[in-house]
């Protein structure tokens, strides 16, 4: 017997970032919203633990106890006391260290599938207690949807979505670490004032109501100036796409994928098209938001 879930990736459409916490980490006000790339994540029994993953920058993938979907097996297992003995593999379609949650998404792919597994029978909450162990965005994986995330990301509150969202993502040459990134920031942010992080009303209303042109004009992401400052070819990217007639664009997350908000399916394919042909990306993704959380599509 085995178990496959499908899990989404996210884009962030507003990150706004308090200053570096005494523990290290960052508040944050983190508006997600899942999209159609996914990965597949199966488990089954086997005689240890082991990890294998397939697809798309698969060999940047860890195979070891450090994935995040090796982890939520670990994890969920101690609180049962079962043995974590499976194989999970992982068919990769998310971007790999892309801003796009992959790992987390992983994470909650593993969680939700060994849960099946093994009957253990856990409540949504111990779920999202788990989730919320591994990492800040893994509970939104499990979710999916719109949600703001709160804390580090990990305290969620879904989000009233009026309506579907186009988008292109564009993938970098290379990829960039988060805690780099946030270095970055707490840089160049030093000796500064940093508000406190508060979701945008007006962005929130514009998810509710279903706008793309009010959403593109509240879209933000305080993390951008750092992600440009460490990968600068990024902004080449972000310039394509809004020549092309994207709404807005955006560096994803953390990075270094950029993302683009268009009106509707037609103008992201005119996004996608210039995107490829301009040499600033490795790969294009059109998608559309919101998506459901990690599902279990067999087993």
């Amino acid at each position: 017997m085995s178990v496959t879930v499908r899990v989404p990736a996210k884009v962030n459409v507003q990150l706004a970032v308090g200053a570096a916490r005494p523990d290290g980490f960052h508040d944050l006000a983190n508006v997600f919203l899942a999209v159609g790339l996914y990965d597949e994540v199966t488990v089954t029994p086997a005689d240890e633990l082991r990890v294998t993953c397939e697809g798309p920058d698969a060999g940047q993938v860890p195979l070891d106890r450090t994935n995040l979907a090796a982890r939520a097996a670990i994890a969920l297992a101690e609180r049962h006391g079962l043995d974590p003995a499976v194989h999970i593999h992982i068919a990769k379609d998310i971007p790999v260290a892309g801003g796009m949650a992959g790992g987390s998404a992983d994470g909650a792919g593993a969680l939700l599938a060994c849960d099946a597994l093994w009957g253990t029978g856990a409540s949504r909450e111990e779920l999202l207690d788990i989730c919320a162990e591994l990492g800040s965005d893994v509970p939104f994986s499990l979710v999916g949807g719109a949600a703001l995330g709160t804390g580090r990301g990990e305290k969620l509150r879904s989000l009233e979505v009026g309506g579907g969202f186009s988008w292109v993502f564009a993938m970098a040459e290379r990829g960039l670490s988060t805690p780099a990134v946030f270095r970055e920031f707490d840089r160049l942010t030093e000796g500064l004032a940093v508000p406190e992080p508060v979701a945008s009303e007006e962005l929130l209303d514009a998810l509710a109501k279903g706008d793309p042109e009010a959403l593109a004009a509240a879209v933000s992401n305080d993390l951008q100036p750092a992600a440009l400052s460490l990968f600068p070819e990024l902004a080449d990217t972000l310039a394509v796409g809004s020549a092309a007639g994207a709404l807005a664009g955006l560096v994803s997350g953390s990075g270094p994928t950029t993302a683009f908000l268009t009106r509707d399916a037609e103008s992201a394919a005119k996004v996608a098209d210039a995107l490829r042909a301009s040499g600033t990306c490795r790969s294009v993704r059109p998608a559309t938001g919101p998506a459901p959380g990690a599902t279990v599509i067999s087993g």
